[in-house]
């Protein structure tokens, strides 16, 4: 069965003008969570949406180039099509219908690059040699996508690896403990910093929880007491 790195979607506009919508490319998920991170000081749901406009914003700068402003913006889209946006653009979930308030819901369920060292991962895959800059790099690809890339190519490097080390008698699988160094980087991104463990149930968040079938934000909730 074929598999995809991310889903799209097609987005209706006021207008009648459809959009297809995808996570968005680090260059532009950068400002977008840069903007983002100024909904901590919203005191008012107003205020938070006028957050998250700003952010739908940045995210037509990849979606539809036309809108450009934000008037432009509140002419295109309503309110909850701004919310499916800021999902499908980030990650981040705000139900209309919910009692917490709208910087509530924004905040737990935000990306954020704290427990993530993107300039350590870009380097990394840099070095395939596809992108003449970094700022190129940034523009072509999706957290998703670069995932995705670096995860087969240490695959592809640790085969080599194995493949030399078995020639000189050496099983690399048995001798290294080092192997799951991939699986909780991913554990650590996914729970924010909480666990570095792909076992522990703080890792099933999103995409994880997605291909579980089961986690945080699938059904199940956890808390954390002080």
């Amino acid at each position: 069965m074929a598999t995809k790195i991310y889903d799209t979607k097609k987005i209706s506009l006021v207008d009648d003008r459809v959009i297809i919508a995808a996570p968005l490319k680090i260059k532009y998920l950068r400002q977008f969570l840069e903007t983002f991170e100024t909904i901590k000081q919203a005191k008012t749901d107003d205020e938070s949406i006028s957050v998250l406009a700003q952010c739908a914003l940045i995210a037509m700068q990849q979606y539809c180039p036309s809108i450009k402003t934000i008037e432009e913006l509140e002419d295109s889209l309503d309110l909850p099509t701004i919310y499916e946006v800021i999902d499908i653009a980030a990650g981040i979930k705000i139900n209309e219908k919910s009692e917490d308030t709208v910087k509530d819901q924004a905040v737990d369920s935000g990306s954020t690059w704290d427990t993530l060292d993107l300039a350590k991962l870009e380097s990394e895959v840099f070095l395939l040699g596809i992108w003449k800059d970094y700022d190129e790099l940034e523009s072509s690809i999706s957290m998703q996508e670069l995932t995705a890339t670096l995860k087969i190519k240490r695959e592809l490097d640790y085969s080599d690896k194995k493949f030399s080390a078995a020639m000189q008698g050496v099983d690399l699988d048995k001798n290294s403990g080092s192997g799951n160094e991939w699986e909780e980087m991913k554990a650590r991104v996914f729970s924010k910093g909480a666990t570095e463990n792909a076992n522990d149930i703080l890792a099933l968040q999103g995409v994880n929880a997605e291909k579980a079938g089961f986690g945080i934000g699938q059904g199940l909730d956890y808390e954390v007491y002080e």
